[in-house]
């Protein structure tokens, strides 16, 4: 898996969303990719179209002993809905049971309402709401959390 191909997914969704797109501002950690994501500290699932190109993506990052976080749940447009979001929070639960870890954590900028679904129905609680300090987009992020 090559961090650029999510890198080329993430612009398709700024581009959706007309956000300013500066990846390295927006995502340093896919600069620094084993640092967050190698095993132990982490992991990350993509999900490619029939021509190979990465359409989906989700990371996962340990936070402490008993927390982890979901990074980089992303799905194309045409792909939201049908059950890959689910399925690859559910390859993180998965994970983080096998690691165990008790607790799994996310921010989520308040535009992305498709998600919060998606977060509600898999009972994720919304605790929290932040503002990104320095973010070219002016986001504001919600915090969800779950028990694994």
């Amino acid at each position: 898996m090559a961090a650029a191909d999510v890198i080329v997914l993430l612009q398709r969704i700024w581009v959706e969303y007309d956000f300013v797109w500066d990846p390295e501002t927006e995502f340093p950690d896919l600069f620094t990719f084993d640092a967050h994501y190698a095993l132990p500290r982490g992991a990350f699932w993509v999900v490619r179209d029939e021509l190979g190109r990465v359409v989906g993506s989700i990371g996962v990052q340990r936070v402490n002993a008993t927390t982890a976080e979901i990074r980089r749940l992303y799905l194309d447009k045409h792909l939201r809905g049908r059950g890959l979001g689910r399925a690859l929070v559910e390859e993180v639960l998965a994970w983080c049971r096998a690691h165990r870890y008790t607790r799994l954590v996310l921010w989520s900028d308040t535009r992305f309402e498709h998600s919060h679904r998606l977060y509600d129905r898999m009972g994720f609680a919304r605790v929290g709401e932040r503002t990104v300090p320095d973010d070219l987009n002016n986001s504001r992020e919600y915090r969800f959390e779950r028990d694994v």
